[in-house]
């Protein structure tokens, strides 16, 4: 059989790239893929079983978890707040889908690891840390893109009148969906598809020696892959130490939280050398209510607990003269403290399906807090600077 073509009419979902490799498009909350999976592992007999997860993805599914206090702090000072909210918008958008087929999220890969594990046959990971991913996507990202894609995870509660087993079924339709997602975000479709296609490909390349291979991928990326490996185009593919490269962080922000400290600290020592105190106060309280307002209206956003309101408001005025301190990061360490989640917060976290609940969930609540404390404050300052200008430019 040739690549591209299809093994079976009624199955457009089992791509043969030569005798000895075999791709399987799944959908990753589907009853069908899960049939499917086992089915394969147990007629073709495979020599090796590769499989789109990472380690992380890996652990979750083999080894559910809890959040520790101590995670929780971490994730606070690491600044990371923001990019585990993401992850958990997006694991809320499956769960949510798997909702209506029975199965949760990547349970075809669970059941890909079990039924290799049957035949006694090793396991390969071919996907990307999901860390790096979404890294390198938000990294990508610019302030538009970012809004739409929160906008479209958060808020976005139009219903799909497309089912999860007609997308598995239609491949012409289910890449007609990832094109769609692409035109919200073009640069985080590139990551998250173009650059996981290449990803992928290679990962299955390196292990292709190994006997008879069955790999199981998304049917999202089926093409992507299959195009990669045709011929020999996977031969050009050897890009994973490039791929896997963490996004520089731009040197831009460094900057400029480096110079709005420093152009209040001149404006005030200019007013002060030249006797205009009454001036001097209006701007050191300009900076105070700017910084401390929108903070603590993040905050408020957020659900957090009066007290944190008032703790980041507070902080607000004074991280923001100093680039290594934010304001959401004292305001979540407040929340954390006073509402402290507990082991049911944590395992509840872990599988919400619906974005609601992260404003009702203690764990949520913590990262929401220090995510929108943090923006706020940022908004506030960037504000405050221009109000000052204004006010010497009147």
């Amino acid at each position: 059989m040739y690549f591209g073509d299809w093994m079976q009419e009624e199955n457009k979902n089992i791509l043969d790239i030569d005798e000895n490799l075999r791709i399987i498009g799944t959908a990753h909350v589907s009853s069908k893929s899960v049939k499917l999976v086992e089915q394969q592992i147990e007629d073709w007999s495979p020599d090796l079983v590769a499989v789109e997860l990472c380690e992380s993805r890996m652990k979750s599914l083999t080894e559910p978890s809890e959040l520790e206090s101590e995670d929780l702090l971490k994730i606070i000072s690491d600044g990371r707040a923001t990019m585990i909210l993401l992850q958990s918008a997006l694991g809320a958008l499956q769960r949510k889908m798997g909702a209506t087929s029975g199965e949760r999220p990547g349970a075809e890969f669970l059941a890909a690891i079990k039924s290799a594990e049957k035949i006694k046959v090793p396991i390969e990971l071919i996907d990307r840390d999901i860390v790096i991913t979404l890294r390198r996507a938000w990294a990508k990202m610019g302030l538009l893109e970012k809004w739409r894609v929160m906008n479209s995870l958060l808020w976005n509660d139009e219903d799909d009148e497309v089912s999860i087993e007609e997308m598995l079924e239609n491949s012409d339709l289910l890449n007609t969906l990832l094109e769609d997602a692409r035109k919200v975000a073009p640069k985080a479709g590139k990551v998250l598809i173009d650059e996981r296609d290449e990803y992928l490909a290679t990962k299955i390349n390196r292990v292709r020696n190994k006997g008879k291979v069955l790999a199981v991928i998304g049917a999202g990326h089926l093409n992507g892959v299959g195009s990669f490996l045709k011929g020999d185009e996977y031969d050009k593919v050897n890009r994973i130490e490039e791929l896997n490269l963490q996004p520089r962080k731009p040197i831009w922000p460094k900057i400029v939280m480096v110079a709005i400290p420093l152009f209040l600290f001149g404006v005030i020592g200019w007013m002060f050398y030249n006797g205009q105190i009454e001036n001097l106060a209006d701007t050191i309280g300009e900076w105070v209510i700017w910084n401390s307002v929108f903070a603590a209206f993040g905050i408020i956003i957020a659900r957090g607990h009066p007290l944190s309101v008032i703790v980041g408001a507070i902080a607000s005025p004074l991280t923001s003269l100093n680039p290594t301190l934010a304001a959401g990061w004292f305001a979540g360490y407040t929340q954390l403290k006073i509402d402290s989640p507990t082991g049911k917060d944590a395992k509840e976290f872990l599988v919400l399906d619906e974005y609601s609940l992260l404003w009702k969930n203690r764990v949520g609540k913590v990262l929401l807090v220090t995510a929108l404390g943090n923006l706020g404050s940022s908004i506030g300052a960037w504000l405050a600077v221009g109000d000052i200008i204004g006010n010497i430019l009147g």
